[in-house]
């Protein structure tokens, strides 16, 4: 039995999904900017994929960017957004916790001598246990010179989830020209989002968390946001993203959209309940460690639960800390049984590495190289969930024997 616990990383791309972009790859692969009728007939998906987000999103189509996913929407967004204001301020405000294609981009800003002679200041906002931000702190932070605030919609590692909405009427009622940037990568498929109402100024996401193509995604850009363009060539998408349009991951991204969406509530409560589960059974295993041992030295084990049930956090994240078993070496185990889950974001790259997110929620560095990342999807079944409890138990209990502490 293979059990896919790892939809955080990416997700198995929908047939449906998988039909469309066949069909634009075998019949309507002309090349959208092309004047003749082969390219008419591939524009036309571009523009009904624009009008099924636009709609789920509840702003105009002209507002959309198409990516090659997430990390060329963050890019885009910070990098674009901060060269075209710097003359307004330098002073630029992120979580402490952001993924790495935010803070990477933060990092660059940082490093660049602008043409006056001054540099961006990055200043990185620190999150409680839970991994929330302070929105008095927020408030606190937020200057005249502040050109851009960037937040996490929900974070990959734990699930936690901000108060977006709050978020962006502390940062219009404080700074009006302010611009805020949300990571909604993990978030989108799972919430309902309305840019709007939140006073989002520039969303990131990415296909491949929701069942669309991989190297699909888009970047929503209030109209009135200004943008230096980070890909320069032949104009596509009024000069905002040169390059051939991706028409058959462009199609594929706004049927998965779609599919996503349509029975969104539903998926939603459905993934909650697997989550909700494997953390009772995570949860079991921790209070049989100390029944086993009333003192509670243990010898150092213990199960410890980084993320919430119910409402509290994200509907698809699961975060457990195996101490004293290294989670690369709990990985493999658990994939030499079927289960596949993560080590932390497989975003980044493939070579280990401690996690800044787990260190800002107060883990140790020790404790966060012992943590494992269970992420669910609405095709995921309870079944799965206690087969997968039955195998953690099993390769914990092996495996604590072996590890020195």
């Amino acid at each position: 039995m293979e059990i896919y616990f790892d939809n955080s990383a990416t997700t198995q791309v929908d047939e449906r999904v998988i039909r469309i972009v066949e069909e634009v790859m075998r019949r309507d692969y002309g090349n959208p900017s092309s004047r003749h009728r082969k390219g008419v007939e591939s524009e036309k998906y571009l523009k009904e994929a624009a009008g099924i987000l636009a709609g789920i999103l509840k702003v105009p189509e002209k507002e959309l960017i198409f990516t090659s996913g997430g990390t060329e929407s963050n890019n885009l967004a910070l990098i674009g957004s901060a060269m075209a204001n710097h003359r307004k301020g330098r002073h630029i405000l992120a979580t402490c916790f952001e993924h790495p294609s935010v803070l990477e981009p933060l990092k660059y800003l940082e490093s660049l001598a602008l043409p006056d002679g001054g540099s961006f200041e990055v200043q990185y906002l620190p999150v409680n246990r839970e991994g929330h931000i302070s929105l008095e702190e927020l408030e606190r932070s937020i200057r005249p010179d502040t050109i851009l605030v960037s937040c996490m919609f929900v974070n990959n590692e734990i699930g936690a989830v901000q108060e977006i909405a709050s978020i962006g009427k502390i940062i219009k009622e404080k700074n009006p020209g302010t611009l805020f940037h949300v990571d909604a990568i993990q978030a989108f498929g799972k919430y309902e989002i309305r840019p709007k109402k939140m006073k989002i100024d520039l969303m990131s996401v990415s296909g491949h968390k929701f069942h669309g193509p991989k190297g699909t995604g888009f970047l929503y850009k209030n109209e009135k946001v200004r943008l230096v363009p980070q890909i320069l060539g032949g104009g596509q998408q009024k000069g905002m993203r040169s390059g051939t349009d991706n028409v058959p991951g462009v199609a594929g991204l706004s049927e998965a959209a779609r599919l996503a969406y349509e029975n969104l509530e539903q998926n939603v409560l459905h993934m909650t309940a697997l989550k909700d589960r494997m953390t009772d059974g995570l949860l079991a295993m921790e209070e049989e460690l100390r029944l086993r041992d009333p003192s509670g030295n243990r010898n150092g084990e213990y199960v410890k639960i980084n993320s919430r049930k119910g409402t509290e956090s994200a509907p698809h994240i699961v975060s457990a800390t195996f101490f004293p078993v290294k989670s690369e070496v709990m990985l493999h185990a658990l994939e030499d049984k079927g289960l596949y889950v993560s080590s932390g974001s497989a975003c980044s790259s493939n070579k280990p590495g401690l996690s800044g997110t787990l260190q800002s929620i107060g883990l140790t560095a020790k404790e966060a190289d012992c943590t494992i990342r269970f992420s669910f999807c609405e095709t995921n079944t309870e079944a799965e969930v206690e087969e997968a409890l039955k195998i953690v138990r099993e390769t914990y209990e092996i495996l604590r024997k072996f590890t020195a502490h």
